[in-house]
């Protein structure tokens, strides 16, 4: 079958985020984009192609609003860590790279994805000491390579953790401080100028893969830096995410050093609008929610690694009744260990029934798979392209097999998608209408190949970053125990500290 032929996929079961039951129907593409959804065997022209989906689940491709594929690297790495205590030890999991290692991981995180039903992503690309705009269109390259939709953005700062919370550089011993004053970052205005370049050069359809922006936490950015990017956003029309009061520390640093939340920070700046994305979303409390809902910004939820870096539980049925929109996202492979939306609808629908005894509070898996789709759509900016099983939209589309263990007996097939599936269902995937899973198989990547360069790299990057691994744990417990004290309260936060500059 041609990839520019029209075809009719017939036979299928269709899920959609905006029905309320599944239901048989047929689906007409032309040119890669869905032209028409009909009863089974309704009539086109002569010369379309057929493609059987009987015993088949036909659900939109599952949008992944949060991930970092330069930690593709990095699964089982990351031990009993808070997020403070995973990014003291980010030089070494996701440090040391070249830059033939972004296509690379980008091909490895795609194959992750696409294998598990996902056909686009939000990717917040980290390189030190400043993004390069050859950096990025060597990320974007691989996505595209793959046949997946991405959106690109350099996850940049001008302050190091050690520098963002306050007093902690100051906390630690001093004969073991040069281990963290070594690693420094660029300034602002060298990451604004490479990002400047990047988006002014960008060199693929932006409706498959498009870049944006992301400072990538608020204390860690200046405030020259936000209003950089903001303006730079603004000029070229791209979107913005950042890890937004992802842990109790961020909140209780932020709070000190601003005197108000770090939303109403950010909102002072001018950084919130309909193009930004926050992040985690954790510790926002009500007047927060009410900020990103009258700015019109996004919220991606990352359950799994909220849960593995014990940052808490977002309250998500809050966000939503707030009128924000919430998306799913994986996160970093070195803090969640998968590339899975399927595990992550799962565990957002179970995790809201901890906040409440009343049943009509919980997420449903509906509300979870609209988020995982529409929700996710709408984080990327790409709500016009994807997300959904309608005219117009991209053929983006991921066949299941019924005949699998999880659907088997086939009861209620959307909240066996959620509570039962885990990805080894997937039987077809497809990205514009062109194949790219078949038969549970990577058709755009050759797999084999990819596992043999990508386990040769780690094992390479792992052993050249020994020794910064060696001196980052020696200076472990200072960092936790002064970070654990500041959730807690037992310590006080010098705000002249902000930067220890």
């Amino acid at each position: 079958m041609s990839r520019h032929q029209p075809f009719v996929i017939r036979g299928g079961l269709v899920a959609t985020p905006g029905d309320e039951a599944v239901r048989h129907a047929d689906i007409l593409v032309m040119d890669g984009v869905i032209a028409e959804i009909g009863a089974p065997g309704f009539e086109v022209s002569d010369g379309v192609a057929e493609m059987d989906a009987s015993d088949r689940l036909i659900i939109p491709g599952l949008v992944n609003a949060h991930t970092h594929s330069h930690l593709a690297i990095a699964k089982g790495v990351s031990r009993s860590w808070t997020l403070e205590l995973h990014l003291h030890n980010g030089p070494w999991t996701g440090g040391g790279q070249r830059f033939e290692d972004r296509y690379l991981l980008a091909q490895a995180s795609a194959a992750e994805m696409l294998l598990k039903g996902c056909t686009a992503c939000y990717d917040l690309v980290l390189e030190l000491p400043a993004p390069t705009p050859e950096g990025m269109f060597a990320t974007a390259a691989g996505f595209a390579d793959a046949g997946m939709r991405a959106v690109i953005a350099p996850m940049m700062a001008d302050r190091t953790f050690w520098r963002a919370i306050p007093g902690l550089r100051n906390a630690l011993p001093k004969e073991l401080r040069a281990t963290v004053d070594s690693i420094t970052l660029a300034t602002k205005d060298v990451s604004l100028a490479a990002c400047e370049r990047m988006l002014e050069d960008w060199p693929f359809d932006r409706s498959v893969v498009r870049p944006a922006l992301a400072p990538t936490i608020p204390l860690h950015c200046s405030d020259d830096f936000w209003t950089g990017c903001r303006d730079l956003a603004e000029k070229h029309g791209v979107g913005m995410q950042a890890h937004l009061a992802e842990s109790k520390v961020q909140a209780v640093a932020g709070a000190a050093s601003y005197g108000r939340s770090l939303t109403a920070h950010l909102d002072s700046l001018g950084v919130l609008g309909s193009h930004f994305t926050a992040a985690h979303g954790v510790w926002l409390d009500r007047h927060d929610l009410d900020i990103l809902a009258r700015r019109g910004a996004c919220v991606a939820h990352n359950p799994s690694s909220n849960f593995r870096l014990g940052s808490g539980i977002a309250d998500v049925p809050a966000m939503r009744s707030a009128g924000i929109c919430v998306g799913i996202g994986s996160d970093a492979c070195s803090c969640s260990d998968h590339q899975n939306l399927f595990e992550t609808m799962r565990l957002a629908s179970y995790l809201s029934r901890t906040a409440s005894h009343e049943p009509n509070d919980w997420l449903t898996p509906r509300d979870v798979f609209g988020m995982a789709t529409r929700g996710s759509a709408r984080a990327l900016g790409l709500q016009d392209v994807t997300g959904d099983i309608r005219p117009g939209l991209a053929a983006d589309l991921v066949l299941l097999d019924l005949a699998s263990v999880n659907f088997t007996p086939l009861n209620d097939a959307l909240y066996q998608l959620v509570f039962a599936e885990e990805g080894r269902s997937v039987d077809r995937v497809m990205v514009g209408g062109r194949v790219v899973v078949e038969g549970g198989e990577l058709v755009t990547i050759d797999y084999p190949e990819l596992r043999r360069k990508l386990n040769n790299r780690a094992k390479a990057i792992f052993e050249a970053n020994a020794p910064r691994k060696a001196a980052l744990a020696a200076l472990e417990p200072f960092v936790k125990q002064y970070c654990i004290g500041l959730a807690q309260g037992h310590r006080q936060v010098d705000i002249g500290g902000l930067g220890d500059e």
